[in-house]
């Protein structure tokens, strides 16, 4: 298709050349012009169909790898918050739920809190505008305190509070790698505050984030926020990256 649009505009304009050699009347230039702007619609039509095609074939391809996940691969999927050592999660002896990057991309969701809204078990529930509440098996409250929360394996809990400060934790979510949430008393393995459940925030290594990155968003509740993040280093053992939100 592409091919004879292009074959077709240039043989058009070859006789357009050869006809404004010579006299023509006012007649046959408009002729001449609304047959290169039917042309002009043409190939750009042409464009703008072979562009949709290739991006279908390419959502079809991505559906096909999705669906053609077994079981077996998804059992596969390593979880550390269980025993903390990398264990298949076919084998881990917890009721585990794993939100992994993807699942939070898709959500849509602007806070940690909103994405715990994904696993089961876990009520989440908005008192105000930056303020949270959040608990497993009925026991929520603003400072979560019958949760171990933790990111990369280390306590957020705050002594000040005597609880996790929702509103602190505020990790780029496209930081996140995955989110461990076991439902269940968790004391023999973390110790204090795994009453009910430990929830486990996996960042992502800072050598897997260089370079810069910006979002930005808006809606009736987020009037409108930028994300900035920037990672660097060097080649060898030395790796750094740094945001901030406005």
């Amino acid at each position: 298709m592409k091919r004879w649009l292009h074959s077709l505009a240039a043989s058009a304009l070859s006789n357009g050349m050869r006809v404004a050699c010579g006299t023509i009347t006012y007649a046959e230039a408009g002729s001449i012009l609304r047959a290169a702007l039917l042309l002009t619609l043409l190939l750009v039509a042409g464009l703008v169909g072979t562009s949709r095609c290739d991006s279908r074939l390419n959502n079809e391809e991505t559906v096909g790898q999705l669906t053609q996940i077994s079981l077996e691969d998804l059992g596969n999927i390593e979880v550390t918050t269980a025993s903390k050592e990398p264990v298949k999660a076919s084998l881990t002896p917890a009721a585990i739920y794993v939100i992994t990057q993807e699942d939070i991309r898709r959500s849509g969701a602007t806070s940690i809190p909103e994405i715990l809204r994904l696993a089961p078990g876990v009520e989440v529930a908005r008192v105000d505008s930056n303020t949270w509440s959040i608990g497993v098996r009925g026991f929520g409250s603003s400072l979560s305190r019958s949760v171990l929360v933790l990111i990369d394996g280390r306590s957020v809990y705050t002594p000040l509070f005597a609880g996790v400060w929702w509103q602190v934790q505020d990790t780029l979510l496209e930081d996140v790698e995955r989110i461990e949430v076991i439902r269940g008393p968790g004391g023999t393995i973390w110790g204090a505050n795994a009453v009910n459940g430990v929830i486990n925030i996996i960042t992502k290594s800072a050598k897997n984030t260089r370079g810069m990155l910006v979002s930005t968003g808006g809606g009736n509740i987020d009037q409108g926020f930028v994300n900035l993040r920037y990672g660097g280093g060097n080649d060898k053992n030395f790796n750094y990256r740094i945001y901030g939100k406005v």
